[in-house]
């Protein structure tokens, strides 16, 4: 059967010619990439097909052009035909207006001509010229001209086709063709305001808008061995005179000729001979970095250790560098095991997504690099850390024995998640004891995968999550309690206190944001707990402590104290000064009163919150196994974090289906697949993290007869099909997790 369109019948000819349009440009920035199909004599714009009103993608992604199978191609083709372009007048117009009681349809280069609207997600839906979203100004915001800020070239502050404003920077503006390019370049992973960075509201806002944005990675990571000269370690011997005989770039590992790297820039390298270190596990410092630390004052505490003369083990003289002091060495190859087992380390040696959203270019290489890290140290910690978090998920299981079935409803509005937090948890009604039941009052459209426990973890979530950012903490990643009369008055500390008891026992997620200053305050009593400088936020009067502490003469530190007599005398910390040491004193006293005294409201009425079912008295009982989830940030999802969490039920012969499980995970974890470790357990169990509480029932899998992975999350079960291959299982994976998590996003 041959497809009809308005051009020559000449197969060569049409070949050429996209199927859809019926177009032989090829400008893969307007149109998507132009492909054809000789087997099937088929050319096709990539944008044609997925905008087309008549087609859905039913097969996998490697059937027929990207999942549209060839059958609903020709069927569309065919449907296309008897339809007139409002804008060309030709026929074949696939596409058309989802506006209701309108009735034009257009090819697609005709709408991006016509400016119409073309929405890459969700149903793909089209809107004409008259009927299309568009962006408008508040009251508040006035007309002019500003900059791209991509092209920086001029741009009327005037919303239209060609103009776009940012929805989360009141003077962002761009040229739509700018956003476009940049899109395509930076992905799905790094598409964002360029200004504030923000991700998700501005992808949402330009989808709606009309811009594509390719479900892939960066372009800059998709480059083959782009990042190959960060991984190369320094191999050189750069002392001032190399004693070995094979050159300045030899090295011999676990010799006297293995050459060893600045601990502090890892770019400088001396043999272990040459510095006289006589081991591997002496750490060492090239000039440079000896001068920046001389210059600071931070390298005064340690012996001097310029050149000097050494005994050689010969017995002849020679002028060397002394070695640096100890740390632990690393085992015999565990630099390189280091990169193969950890499962972040993985990530950046792979250069994953992962690896890039997590940290900067810089920190990669010295994660991988640097001798400063330790694997058998980073190793025993996050051992640790695990059987701390093991320690309390035990706990707060037997603090969960004190809820029952009786159920309380929170409607809660996402879009004010604290207000409508708030007003449930001082209903009438409401006690801790009662199992919580969520409802969301502004999703339209709830998933029916969604359970009471997925929608429990995601409140508690986004619960979290606003008391990290609000006014009722203070500083960077590890917060304390700031002073906010009004939450005072409103007595929200002890509510915060009162939620955050009530997330760790329902299955909410570990805080992880609490600074060691606040939990000691609240385990052990502020009395008993002496802040530092590092646990003031405002920084002026983290200015003034300074000025204090660093005053080198009686005269100075009387003047700055003059200088701020007024805060002094407020904070009750005036002393009278006779000596340049009484200066220690003055800065404990004030670190106290601005750290601890000074919240001592806040505080207590935290405590009192956080005594809700029991918590406050199991911190105090085991507060170093508490302090690894309120003081210390989640683990990222790992491959191996994700194995252990799952009990697999599978007999003898399904043994291949858990090896290509077990495959899965790993390309998942190493940026190998456009899902991630989260959107996984996501789809399996209503929640992106694993609760301080762990999963309630514990997470089981299952090989079944089936066609496409089911996740059960009543059960927390994931029942996985029986594949002949490794490619089959993974593609079903990919299809069904984005699909099911794309159609839940709202």
């Amino acid at each position: 059967e041959e497809f009809r369109m308005s051009k020559p019948n000449n197969s060569d000819i049409q070949s050429t010619f996209c199927v859809l349009c019926g177009r032989t440009d090829d400008c893969p920035e307007k149109y998507g990439e132009k492909k054809t199909y000789v087997e099937y004599k088929l050319t096709v714009h990539y944008y044609c097909l997925l905008m087309s009103s008549g087609i859905w993608q039913r097969g996998e992604e490697d059937e027929g052009v990207d999942g549209f199978l060839i059958t609903d191609i020709r069927k569309e083709v065919n449907r296309a035909a008897k339809l007139t372009c409002n804008i060309c007048k030709k026929k074949g117009a696939s596409i058309g207006c989802v506006a209701p009681k309108c009735k034009r349809s257009y090819h697609f280069p005709c709408g991006i001509q016509r400016e119409c609207i073309f929405q890459f997600m969700e149903d793909f839906r089209s809107y004409c010229w008259e009927h299309k979203p568009v962006q408008t100004l508040t009251d508040k915001e006035s007309s002019g001209a500003s900059q791209c800020t991509i092209c920086l070239d001029l741009v009327d502050q005037l919303p239209s086709y060609t103009v776009l404003k940012s929805p989360c920077c009141k003077n962002a503006w761009f040229h739509r063709e700018c956003l476009q390019y940049q899109a395509l370049s930076a992905g799905i992973f790094f598409f964002r305001c360029t200004v504030c960075n923000n991700k998700d509201k501005f992808q949402k806002e330009m989808l709606r808008m009309g811009i594509y944005i390719p479900e892939r990675d960066a372009s800059w990571e998709l480059e083959e061995n782009a990042y190959q000269d960060l991984l190369q370690c320094y191999q050189h011997c750069d002392v001032k005179r190399c004693l070995c005989k094979e050159g300045r770039d030899h090295n011999e590992p676990d010799s006297k000729w293995e050459i060893k790297r600045c601990q502090c820039c890892g770019s400088r390298g001396t043999h272990l001979a040459c510095s006289c270190m006589k081991s591997w596990e002496e750490n060492w410092e090239c000039m440079e970095c000896r001068s920046i630390f001389a210059k600071s004052g931070k390298y005064s505490k340690k012996k001097k250790r310029s050149w000097a003369t050494s005994e050689r083990t010969d017995g002849t003289t020679c002028l060397l560098e002394e070695p640096s002091p100890k740390s632990p060495r690393q085992s015999s190859g565990s630099q390189h095991n280091f990169l193969l087992q950890s499962p972040k380390i993985m990530c950046q040696n792979n250069l994953s997504p992962c690896s890039h959203l997590e940290r900067p270019a810089s920190n990669r290489v010295t994660m991988s690099l640097s001798p400063l890290m330790s694997n058998r140290n980073w190793s025993l910690r996050q051992k640790h850390l695990k059987e701390r978090r093991r320690e309390v998920c035990n706990i707060l299981k037997e603090l969960k024995v004190q809820v029952n079935t009786k159920t309380t409803r929170l409607n809660i509005n996402t879009e004010n998640i604290w207000n409508s937090a708030l007003k449930g948890f001082r209903q009438r009604n409401f006690s801790p004891t009662n199992t919580i039941e969520i409802n969301f009052t502004n999703c339209k459209n709830r998933s029916k995968t969604d359970t009471s426990a997925a929608s429990r973890h995601r409140f508690f979530q986004l619960l979290m999550l606003h008391l990290q950012n609000s006014s009722l903490f203070e500083g960077s990643s590890a917060k304390n309690l700031s002073l906010d009369f009004h939450a005072v008055k409103e007595n929200l500390y002890f509510e915060a206190g009162k939620m955050t008891a009530v997330s760790l026992v329902h299955g909410g997620p570990s805080p992880g944001f609490f600074s060691k200053v606040l939990f000691n305050c609240l385990v052990y009593g502020p009395e008993n707990v002496k802040p530092t400088l590092e646990d003031v936020a405002d920084v002026d009067v983290a200015q003034t402590i300074k000025t204090i502490k660093y005053a080198d003469s009686l005269s100075s530190l009387q003047a700055t104290i003059h200088d701020c007599y007024e805060f002094l005398a407020a904070a009750g910390c005036l002393r009278p000064i006779t000596a340049l040491c009484d200066k220690n004193m003055l800065v404990n006293d004030i670190l106290f009163h601005h750290v601890i005294k000074r919240i001592a409201s806040p505080l207590e009425s935290f405590r009192q919150g956080l005594k809700t079912l029991g918590v406050l008295e199991k911190m105090q009982m085991h507060p170093v196994a508490f302090s690894s989830i309120l003081c210390h940030k989640p683990e990222r999802l790992s491959a191996e974090t994700i194995c252990d969490l799952f009990t697999i039920h599978s007999s003898v012969c399904e043994n291949e289906g858990v090896d290509f499980w077990m495959g899965y995970l790993k390309d998942v974890e190493s940026g190998e697949s456009a899902v991630t470790l989260e959107d996984i357990l996501l789809f399996i169990t209503g929640s992106s993290f694993i609760p301080s509480i762990g999963f309630d029932p514990e997470p089981t899998i299952k090989f079944l007869r089936i066609r496409y992975p089911i996740g059960n999350r009543v059960l927390n079960c994931l029942e996985l099909p029986i594949t002949k291959t490794y490619k089959q299982f993974k593609n079903k994976m990919e299809l069904t997790i984005r699909n099911t998590l794309r159609a839940e996003r709202e």
